[in-house]
């Protein structure tokens, strides 16, 4: 799973340390066995608390504004990043004067030459540390310039309280609790609310945003409810949904409309962000497979339901000709997560999740020939997608295969019809029980779960993720043109088992932890990456890469041959595809050059 930290979280860290001087414990009493542990904390408050607030956004975004357009337009540009995080006019003029300062000193020092994003920390934490020893004041502003902050020192004073602006307060002491009390998210009744639902049409979205609306008392307090159905907007859906929670900022807002990947969700984040709401995403309870949060089972649940519309504003309902494609595009949305994961990004992203039920537990099992035509649309569909991409079903080669497929899908779900009815939950039952879980979280009765996935702190690898329908698509041209590879590939069933695709930059235990964390400054970047060759042996395959530049800097790997594992047998590990440079130079493993090479795009990210 590609684990994508929340920008959010971390400007949230960065914003509490504003008004805090964090004094570094350098102690060297921890034993050898724990060094790694307490050097992952450390890393994991260096990203989240140095990068994102004061560096990244205020020192390094503005360096191109700065060196291209002057002073003026630098100082444009932070006063309005400041304005969106509501920062208070005190803080404002504070932060300021420093930003001033640090533009006469970088253009006095580099003149026109801009400094590159790459070096610019070498000369920013210089200039911080140093103004942060001016004054008591520069100190509390800038906290642990240039220092690396111990993760028991912050979380300690983070405990302490926050103010107004969510700052720290440092002025008062605050005695030790005598117990740990559990965390416990709650929605200020001064801020809005929105509930969005990451899931597929069919789910009964529309119809549990009525139920909402319609429910006596509301969700618990008197703030206003209401709901946007997204078949019904004219125009860019979430542009609406900006705009309402703008104009109505202390109401509750039903985002009717499917959201199902990450694009969509930063877009509520910032959307947070920018009018001080909370966000709770609602899906539907289900198992989930390996490879995708959503069973088999729901999947035919959601298209039976879609198939008994009548009338539906959005035109997907019995009458639509694709309404099986429709339904497996959005499945397809979320392929490559599996339920855990799923459920783990959601919480991590918005500290809450409401669980819509959706299956009888004690149902049996998918018929054959239910679970045997929706396999057979997955497979047409990944068919489909690698030829055509986006295309719609009715167009393209495999036409006349989605028109037999939508027919015989239609009668494979009447013929069990009385099955996929019984093995529903009543609605009442789902609406009730969302009901009882918005209720909670509004009324801070909820308990952040805990979730296992990995945070900053546990970081094992840093590395650049490809697209793997891209990869695919390589693999089937140089089918077509090699025999070699046609014969190789034809028993790996890549086209079901390569689910996620990266070049591997640092890892924490073959590099360092201070490798990995270099990274930090490229994260969620795009990287163009030159596939070059295909390699390999009768124990692994993997693609040969050359790793391309951001904003200029060469991005490079740790590892002496970037590359692709695509495949490795049993009882070998994908770290050993470094050999293959090697065993082909002994004559062990084939080599074959792409030729032109081809260059997709990918995204820094860290695992």
């Amino acid at each position: 799973m590609v684990v994508q930290a929340s920008k959010e979280k971390a400007a949230e860290m960065a914003k509490t340390g504003n008004d805090l001087l964090i004094k570094v414990n350098n102690s060297n009493g921890t034993s050898t066995k724990d060094g790694l542990a307490d050097e992952d904390a450390n890393l994991m408050i260096k990203l989240k608390f140095l990068t994102y607030k004061l560096r990244t956004f205020l020192i390094r975004n503005g360096l191109p504004i700065l060196f291209k357009q002057g002073p003026a337009a630098y100082k444009t540009y932070y006063l309005r990043q400041m304005k969106i995080w509501n920062t208070s006019p005190a803080k404002q003029k504070q932060l300021s004067k420093m930003l001033d300062e640090w533009a006469v000193y970088i253009r006095r020092k580099y003149g026109n030459k801009q400094l590159s994003s790459s070096t610019y920390l070498s000369e920013a934490e210089p200039f911080l540390e140093q103004y942060a020893k001016r004054s008591p004041e520069n100190q509390a502003l800038i906290g642990s310039a240039g220092c690396l902050v111990r993760a028991e020192d912050f979380m300690a004073i983070v405990e302490g309280g926050r103010d107004e602006e969510g700052d720290l307060e440092t002025e008062r002491e605050v005695a030790p609790p005598s117990h740990i009390p559990s965390v416990k998210d709650t929605v200020a009744k001064d801020e809005g609310l929105i509930v969005f639902f990451p899931g597929i049409p069919g789910c009964a979205k529309s119809a549990l945003c009525k139920e909402i609306l319609n429910a006596p008392g509301g969700l618990g307090d008197d703030r206003p409810v209401h709901s946007l159905m997204g078949d019904l907007i004219k125009g860019k859906y979430w542009d609406k949904v900006s705009e309402q929670c703008r104009r109505r900022p202390y109401s509750v807002m039903l985002a009717d409309k499917n959201a199902p990947n990450e694009e969509v969700w930063s877009r509520i984040e910032e959307m947070c962000r920018r009018t001080r709401a909370s966000a709770v995403p609602v899906i539907c309870d289900s198992e989930g497979t390996e490879s995708n949060p959503f069973s088999l089972d729901a999947l035919a649940v959601f298209i039976f339901r879609v198939l008994h519309r009548v009338n539906h504003p959005g035109s997907l309902d019995k009458n639509s000709q694709n309404a099986g494609y429709v339904l497996l595009m959005f499945y397809n949305l979320y392929d490559g997560k599996s339920r855990k994961e799923f459920e783990a990004e959601l919480i991590e992203r918005f500290g809450s999740l409401v669980k819509m039920p959706l299956l009888m537990p004690d149902r049996s099992h998918l018929p054959d020939s239910v679970k045997s035509i929706l396999e057979e649309g997955i497979n047409l569909y990944r068919l489909h997608q690698r030829r055509h991409g986006r295309l719609e079903s009715t167009k393209g080669s495999y036409a006349n295969d989605w028109a037999k497929w939508e027919k015989q899908l239609r009668e494979v779900l009447f013929a069990n019809a009385d099955f996929l009815n019984s093995i529903q939950v009543p609605f009442e039952f789902a609406v009730e029980r969302v009901l009882e879980q918005l209720r909670s979280i509004v009324k801070g009765d909820y308990t952040t779960p805990t979730i296992e996935k990995r945070k900053f702190g546990n970081i094992v690898f840093a590395a650049v993720s490809l697209p793997v329908s891209e990869i695919q698509k390589l693999l089937d041209n140089l089918t077509e043109k090699n025999p070699k590879v046609k014969a190789f590939l034809e028993a790996k069933d890549l086209e079901n088992s390569l689910k996620k695709a990266h070049i591997t930059l640092a890892h924490k235990r073959s590099h360092g932890v201070t490798a990995v964390a270099s990274y930090g400054m490229f994260l969620d970047r795009e990287v163009p990456v030159e596939l070059t060759a295909l390699l390999f042996s009768d124990k692994m395959a993997a693609l040969e890469a050359c790793l391309g530049s951001v904003d200029g800097e060469k991005i490079s790997s740790k590892n002496q041959w970037p590359h692709v594992t695509l495949w490795t047998g049993d009882g070998v590990a994908a770290k050993d595809a470094n050999l293959l440079p090697q065993l082909h130079s002994e004559g062990k493993a084939i080599r074959v050059d792409v030729d032109p090479p081809i260059t997709i795009t990918g995204i820094l990210q860290f695992h």
